[in-house]
């Protein structure tokens, strides 16, 4: 069946809409041979029953001539019967034995299901270090009928999870390059940066064209030593999986407390930040200028750097710099010839303040 479930997959997602029809004749054709073969009625658990109104209720009247594990009135009962329950709210049964769980334990046993990837097992010895008396049955229970897989194949959190967790601690970097005009003629120059994943902020490493071990071991020496001054020692670093993160890069950052976490490969949005600020700074600045030298491309970086860190608003925190620095509302009797600029590179980018009264 699970076989069956998969092609049928792949030719949703390929078909034309003649062809889809022709290919779920032939399924439903094939699906009631192979149930006339079964030796005895197929019993659906929970757990799979809840996935088949989860993917069935959208198909409307359709399942009638889809559905063959069970029958269409079966399904429909389990429509009605789910109606009923999420309609009104569960009373207690009064059982003789055992005495029903007391909520403020039943709160606690969702608390620590959802705030870690745990299953009923491992919170049920935690619920015991904390001296709760229960058994891991019930904890089991709580977690069904709180529509929680009881499980630990709930799998790993989001990596959105872990960033946000993470946030004030960790740190992303990556290259940028750019063609730079020589007397050799045009050559490739690779420019270091990192990022603070919850501030933002960026910090320029060094640029080269030969971004080999060396160069790199003292990259990861200039950065630490610019750690140091931060308020918060951070803990992590997300890298992808470039060459020019040699051992030695890792081995240098590792021993000042700083786990390398490496990312992808093909996965950008793992590494979101710094791709994002790779943009920027081409769209913003670099694919404006032919850069006469290495000197030149520092300059263009830096004024960049310099304007992204302290002027330049930021969309992904509500179109503010990210010093953060208080705003004065507008007044009536402002006025617009007050506004002065800044301009940087030329002109190339210019941010606004009042003129200094």
């Amino acid at each position: 069946m699970k076989a069956l479930m998969q092609s049928f997959l792949v030719m949703l997602a390929t078909a034309t809409d003649r062809q889809l029809a022709k290919q779920v004749q032939y399924l439903k054709k094939e699906n009631g041979i192979l149930r006339k073969r079964l030796t005895k009625r197929i019993v659906v658990t929970d757990k799979e029953r809840r996935q088949l109104l989860r993917f069935g209720k959208p198909v409307g009247k359709a399942i009638k001539e889809l559905i063959g594990i069970v029958t269409p009135d079966t399904f429909l009962r389990w429509v009605r019967e789910e109606r009923r329950e999420l309609g009104r709210p569960k009373k207690a049964k009064k059982k003789p034995g055992r005495p029903m769980t007391d909520d403020e334990i039943k709160v606690l046993v969702i608390r620590l299901a959802k705030e870690n990837i745990w299953g009923y097992g491992k919170i049920h010895g935690e619920l015991k270090k904390l001296g709760i008396k229960i058994c891991d049955t019930t904890v089991k229970n709580i977690l069904i009928a709180a529509g929680i897989d009881p499980c630990p194949e709930r799998g790993d959190k989001p990596w959105e999870d872990f960033i946000k967790q993470h946030a004030q601690t960790l740190w992303a970097t990556d290259f940028f390059s750019k063609k730079v005009w020589t007397l050799r003629g045009f050559v490739d120059v690779f420019v270091l940066f990192f990022i603070h994943i919850e501030s933002r902020r960026v910090i320029l490493g060094g640029l080269t064209t030969n971004p080999d071990n060396t160069w790199m071991k003292q990259q990861a020496r200039n950065v630490c030593m610019q750690w140091d001054k931060e308020k918060v020692k951070p803990e992590s670093l997300i890298c992808d999986f470039d060459t020019k993160y040699t051992r030695d890069f890792v081995s240098i950052l590792k021993a000042e407390g700083v786990e390398v976490k490496r990312v992808g490969p093909q996965k950008p949005n793992m590494n979101a930040y710094a791709e994002r600020f790779v943009q920027s700074i081409k769209q913003e600045a670099l694919d404006h200028f032919i850069c006469f030298g290495e000197d030149h491309l520092r300059h263009i970086a830096t004024c960049y750097v310099d304007y992204y860190n302290t002027e330049r608003a930021h969309q992904g925190i509500g179109n503010v710099p990210l010093t953060k620095r208080r705003i004065r509302k507008w007044k009536d009797s402002d006025k617009a010839s007050a506004i002065v600029s800044v301009p940087r590179l030329g002109g190339l980018l210019n941010s606004y303040r009042r003129r200094a009264a």
